[in-house]
Order: structure tokens, then C-alpha cells, then sequence
């Protein structure tokens, strides 16, 4: 059978990249062009600017990933992309560029939803996973625990009420002084902290054992820390980081727990940028272990956007005969499961 490479792309928000996957399991090659030192001074991503460098960026980064997987735009079988959720901007460089790509190459067009892409990055380095399974996506904008019953083919049982988790790590980084990007920053932090020196809370949401709700934990922690400087406190960062990374952790792991037991998969897998989070994976893990449950992870260059994991995604829908027309457009609000 002959081999189906995958060129992807992805520009949903702050990373430009491209990479060639070989039967949705093999990375040939995987560029990132990160923005964050450009976003920094801004203290987090000003769409305009990320939609500018990726323009400037992304024709190098398809060169340099054809060249470090050592093949032509000839030899590939389709071109894959991100159309959504993200930054319209952002996302419409990438959409226009492989359409653009595949054009001229005479190559089908695969949409990616971004999310699927994140799910689909457990199958780089687990050749034994595949679905069904319990998945956990927590990054800057979502927060989904979801059912994988087939490859692209969800049942979301949970979802955020208000902020993503992503979200809520960057808003407290920013409170307590720790800056952008959030999430690294906070982990860093915590691991010198004391995670129970504060009880923060932790919602529940009735009536839907699997939903998530971070709004309050964030505006109990920025009480906190608006208290302390009003009244002259020492705020101990560590500890108020480690407080909180806690609090959401526990959230996470105990719902997805729950939702492995009670739906009776005996496989747990987590994607998101906050999944490279190291409170987070060795909760999941010892949990796992307990419940004997298998429990399975990205690498941390694959939890964050990359365009590796969105060849993966493109190649099982490339499988399941899913093509796009020239008209494909960016849909920056995409939900998990739409087409």
C-alpha cells in the first residue's frame, strides 16, 4: 500500500507551523515558528501582529518542513490545515496558503478542526491508542472532557461554563506579577510553593457532574491578591501559584476520573496546551494508576499548537474521504464537532 503524506499546516493563533506526517503516526517533520517573544511586551497575542507574522513566516517554515522530512511537494498526497476555532486573521493566512499550496500542486485540501488536532496528538507517540477513550482538552480557549469514539468523532460530556483553564492560569499569572505566557510561568512558580497554603475554591456545577467552572477560583484568587496589596501583606507568590494550580488540577482529575468510570473506557488521554502542565500530568498519572486505568500524553511540543498534530488529524479524515473545496474559510468560532 502506498504510503499517504500529509503536509499541514497551522496558523489558528500565535505559532506558525508546518509538518509532513506518513500514515497519521509518523512525524517526518514538525517546524514551529513561535511569536511569544514578539507578544511578551504586550503581555499576551495582539491578533493583528500574529496575522502579520504569519504571513511573513509561513512560506520559510513549509520550505524548512519539506526539506527536514526530505520530500518533494510532489510526493505528497494532500495538504492539511487548521480552519477553526482560533484568531480569524490567523487562521486565514494558513487557510489561504494551503489552498493556494494544493492549487498549484494539484493535491486535495483537508480541513482540521484545531481541537481534533489536539486530540489526534496522543496517536504520534502511542501507536497502541486508539479510540474509544476518555479525552480531557484544556488550553487557552477550551476546556472539554469528551468521549473519542472514533478517529474526528466526539461526545463532549463536559464543558467550561465560563473561562477555559488556559485562561484562568494566564489572568493569575498577570495578577500576581508573573507575566505572559501564563501557564509555563505559574507551573514554574508552584513547584516552589505550597499548594495547600490557600484553600481556593472549587466549583461544582449542579445538575452536570462534568462541567467545569474556573470564573470563581480566578476572582477568589485576584480577592486575594487585591486584599493583600491593600492592606500591605507580603503576597508569597509560589504558594498563591501553587494554591491555585491545585485547585484547578483537582477539578480536572476528578471529573475525568468519574467520566472514565462511569462510561466504562479503561483509556484516559489528555491535549491542550495546559497538558503539558507538570501538576496536571502527574495527578492524571498516579489517579490513572489507582483506577487502573491506562492513562496517555503528548509530549510538551506536541500539547501546544504545532502543525504535526494537525497532519495526524487531516490524515484520518483524508481516510474517511473528507475533501474541501477551494471556497473552505476560516470559521474562527468552531465548535468540536461541526464540519
Amino acid at each position: 500500500m502506498k504510503d499517504v503524506l500529509i503536509l499541514a499546516i497551522e496558523s489558528s493563533c500565535d505559532e506558525t507551523a508546518a509538518s509532513v506526517v506518513k500514515n497519521g503516526r509518523e512525524v517526518l517533520s514538525n517546524v514551529i515558528s513561535s511569536q511569544i517573544a514578539l507578544h511578551t511586551q504586550f503581555g499576551g497575542v495582539v491578533p493583528e501582529i500574529a496575522s502579520r507574522k504569519h504571513m511573513e513566516r509561513i512560506n520559510p517554515v513549509i520550505t524548512q518542513a519539506l526539506a527536514n522530512a526530505k520530500v518533494a511537494l510532489a510526493d505528497i498526497t494532500a495538504v492539511g490545515v487548521t480552519y477553526g476555532p482560533g484568531l480569524v486573521g490567523a487562521l486565514l493566512v494558513g487557510v489561504a496558503e494551503a489552498k493556494a499550496v494544493a492549487y498549484g500542486a494539484k493535491k486535495p485540501l483537508v480541513g482540521v478542526h484545531h481541537i481534533e488536532g489536539h486530540v489526534a496528538a496522543n496517536f504520534i507517540e502511542h501507536k497502541d491508542l486508539e479510540p474509544p477513550f476518555v479525552c480531557l482538552i484544556v488550553s487557552g480557549g477550551h476546556t472539554h472532557l469528551v468521549i473519542v469514539k472514533g478517529y474526528g468523532e466526539f461526545e463532549i460530556i463536559g464543558r467550561t461554563r465560563d473561562d477555559a483553564a488556559g485562561e484562568a492560569f494566564d489572568k493569575v499569572a498577570r495578577a500576581v506579577g508573573l507575566g505572559y505566557p501564563g501557564g509555563p510561568k505559574v507551573d514554574k512558580a508552584a513547584r516552589m510553593g505550597n499548594p495547600h497554603a490557600m484553600e481556593f475554591p472549587r466549583a461544582k456545577v449542579a445538575g452536570a457532574p462534568y462541567d467545569f467552572s474556573f470564573s470563581g477560583l480566578k476572582s477568589a484568587v485576584l480577592n486575594y491578591v487585591n486584599h493583600a496589596k491593600m492592606t500591605g501583606d507580603e503576597i508569597c507568590v509560589p504558594d498563591v501559584a501553587a494554591s491555585f494550580q491545585n485547585a484547578v488540577v483537582e477539578a480536572l482529575v476528578s471529573r475525568t476520573i468519574l467520566a472514565a468510570k462511569e462510561y466504562g473506557h479503561g483509556k484516559v488521554a489528555i491535549a491542550g496546551g495546559v497538558a503539558s502542565n507538570t501538576a496536571l500530568r502527574a495527578a492524571m498519572a498516579a489517579a490513572c494508576k489507582e483506577c487502573g486505568l491506562g492513562f496517555y500524553y503528548p509530549s510538551p511540543v506536541y500539547c501546544t499548537d504545532n502543525a504535526a498534530m494537525i497532519g495526524v488529524a487531516a490524515y484520518y479524515e483524508y481516510q474517511k474521504g473528507t475533501r474541501h473545496g477551494w471556497d473552505l474559510n476560516a470559521v474562527p468560532n468552531l465548535k468540536l464537532g461541526e464540519r
